[in-house]
């Protein structure tokens, strides 16, 4: 049984999809594709950048959304398809695509309405987010609980073993490094998002967005979808949407969701988009299921030798 997992905000770069769409056809159709739906250069940024302008989150996410589908297209027209997807955070999207019940128009447009509420309810009430290093969960969220001080400040993504993403105002989250360092953290990472995404403090794009997300045409799956914001398997219409909609100020529990594939039957999961973040988490999840990247076109070279 075959698992797709799809990245999400953080694993962009420039130069993203570059070989991939000079090697692929179909892949270089759906960056052609993104720029007219969206009515903009994506694929120049994408390809050039500047850094600044890639990593916004309303540019950010139409481009993790345009590799994943990109390098899915490669896949599918090899005849490789998944039995179960899955994406982490804005990954849920290209989950959607993999999974038919979004099709890639749609889901452009979603996201790229996502990332522009999203920024815009950073801008007008700020808040960060960082991970914590070499941390067991439960010591984090003692941290949060310790730090918050009357402040937003939650555990915001547990990813895998030894790694959980907090999120709330700067201050809090500042607060909650130090606490967590002198706790015996390896260390905390400062992400580069525009707020504090995952937490109370974006209940606003979650209200408005929900809104939007009701008439945007998301059908039934083809194959099920682990709603990252509960790791329950989902495949009707309703339940998808409104997992979608509280995703975006509640956690997400990615370790768990990845267990659910693994007990649904998941011997391999290949994540479908730039880098290899999943990849690595995959080993720290769970180390007897085989996972494999599609960072470039050496690594879906591979993945296609081996299981399409």
């Amino acid at each position: 049984m075959i698992a797709f997992i799809f990245p999400g905000q953080g694993s962009q770069y420039v130069g993203m999809g570059v070989d991939v769409a000079e090697q692929y056809p179909e892949a270089a159709a759906v960056i052609e594709q993104a720029d007219a739906v969206l009515g903009m250069k994506l694929s120049l940024l994408m390809r050039e950048g500047p850094a600044e302008e890639l990593m916004a989150t309303e540019v950010a996410q139409p481009a993790l959304l345009t590799h994943s589908v990109a390098v899915l297209r490669v896949l599918q027209g090899q005849g490789l398809q998944p039995d179960v997807v899955a994406g982490h955070s804005l990954g849920e999207y290209s989950a959607l695509v993999a999974a038919d019940a979004l099709d890639f128009e749609s889901a452009l447009q979603l996201v790229r309405r996502r990332g522009e509420l999203m920024a815009e309810d950073g801008r007008r009430v700020g808040g960060t987010m960082a991970a914590i290093i070499g941390l067991e969960r439960e010591t984090v969220e003692a941290v949060v609980e310790e730090a918050g001080g009357g402040q937003v400040l939650v555990a915001a993504n547990y990813n895998c073993p030894g790694q959980v993403v907090i999120s709330g105002t700067v201050s809090a989250v500042e607060q909650a490094c130090e606490l967590a360092k002198q706790r015996g953290a390896k260390g905390s990472i400062a992400l580069k998002v525009s707020g504090a995404f995952h937490s109370p403090l974006m209940r606003g794009t979650a209200q408005r967005f929900g809104e939007y997300l009701h008439g945007a045409g998301i059908s039934d799956a083809r194959v099920p979808i682990v709603s990252n914001v509960d790791a329950t398997a989902r495949s009707d219409a309703s339940g998808i949407t409104q997992a979608l909609a509280r995703q975006i100020d509640h956690g997400i529990y990615w370790e768990e969701s990845v267990h659910r594939m693994i007990d649904m039957g998941s011997e391999v999961f290949v994540e479908v988009g730039p880098k290899r973040v999943l990849t690595k988490m995959m080993d720290k999840i769970d180390d007897t299921v085989e996972a494999m990247d599609t960072s470039g076109v050496q690594a879906i070279e591979q993945v296609l030798a081996k299981l399409a």
